[in-house]
């Protein structure tokens, strides 16, 4: 069987995606030759010559993503932090930007000895399963609505914890019921939101138009239907002192602090940015308790 260049397979990969709108022509072009090759794609110098079916399989994935075929559903699998989580039709797809969000919330709960946290809005889990391998030492709670994400959360979890993770509690709720989670409350160290936030009508590409589910993604005619409901509970929750974050559409940089300022039991809230400089996520603290 005759191998032929790899590298000419990727030269040829990325001129079909950059003529096909993808962002990240060269990224994907080597993400996706990597996962047929089996390697990672630092290691891609290593395999100059692949054989013939492996250029047909990476050519048939190049045209689905040509197609705006999420990178992630080809590879079925994301990246959050320090996990990795299977991704696919019916759950919303974590995106890189949320990891900072992350990183929030695991330098709020550094000190504290075996935190409890809540991942509101979880999808495929992978927010709750992040704090979870940083802390093995944490309790967590994620809480989804939706049967399908709700499949693919148990999924991930049980992954985890079979490859010796320690387990996170799953909820089927809505985090719009006003007793979510009450046995919890005032109890919770943090809490941590990736919610449905886009205003509805918004234009978006058509990886998400086309592949995430649209309850994981338009929050109401404003955006912030869920987000009212994600506060409110978290005011409940949280132990006095204990830490919030919610990301939020970049329209959003004024609206979801002020709503968190609206809350008397808050305080601390602050606007965070993306790596490209625009809001991106909103944190406030439980106000503790004076005592007289």
């Amino acid at each position: 069987m005759s191998r032929k260049p790899l590298r000419l397979a990727i030269l040829e990969a990325e001129r079909v995606l950059g003529g096909a709108g993808i962002a990240s022509p060269r990224v994907d072009a080597e993400m996706l030759a990597a996962h047929v090759v089996g390697v990672d794609r630092g290691k891609l110098m290593m395999h100059p010559l692949v054989d013939t079916p492996a250029l047909d399989a990476l050519r048939k994935l190049v045209d689905r993503r040509a197609a705006r075929e999420p990178l992630q559903h080809l590879l079925g699998t994301a990246v959050l932090g320090p996990v990795e989580v299977a991704v696919g039709p019916g759950v919303f797809t974590p995106r890189p930007e949320t990891e900072l969000l992350l990183e929030w919330g695991l330098r709020e709960i550094a000190d504290v000895a075996a935190p409890v946290v809540v991942d509101l809005c979880t999808g495929t889990g992978a927010l709750a399963l992040a704090v979870a391998t940083s802390r093995p030492d944490a309790v967590v709670h994620a809480v989804e609505l939706d049967s399908d994400a709700l499949t693919w959360a148990h999924r991930n979890i049980a992954d985890h914890v079979a490859r010796g993770g320690t387990s996170v509690t799953l909820h089927a709720a809505d985090v719009r019921r006003p007793d979510l989670l009450v046995e919890l409350e005032t109890h919770v160290d943090l809490v941590l939101c990736n919610p449905p936030y886009v205003p509805d009508g918004t234009p978006l590409p058509p990886e998400v138009t086309d592949w995430d589910p649209p309850t994981a993604v338009y929050g109401g005619p404003d955006g912030l239907e869920i987000i009212r409901a994600v506060i409110s509970t978290s005011a409940a929750l949280l132990r006095y002192g204990g830490g919030l974050a919610i990301e939020h559409d970049d329209t959003h940089g004024e609206a979801v602090p002020a709503l968190m300022r609206r809350r008397r039991v808050l305080t601390d809230v602050e606007e965070h940015p993306d790596l490209t400089g625009r809001p991106r996520f909103a944190t406030a603290r439980r106000r503790p308790l004076h005592r007289a």
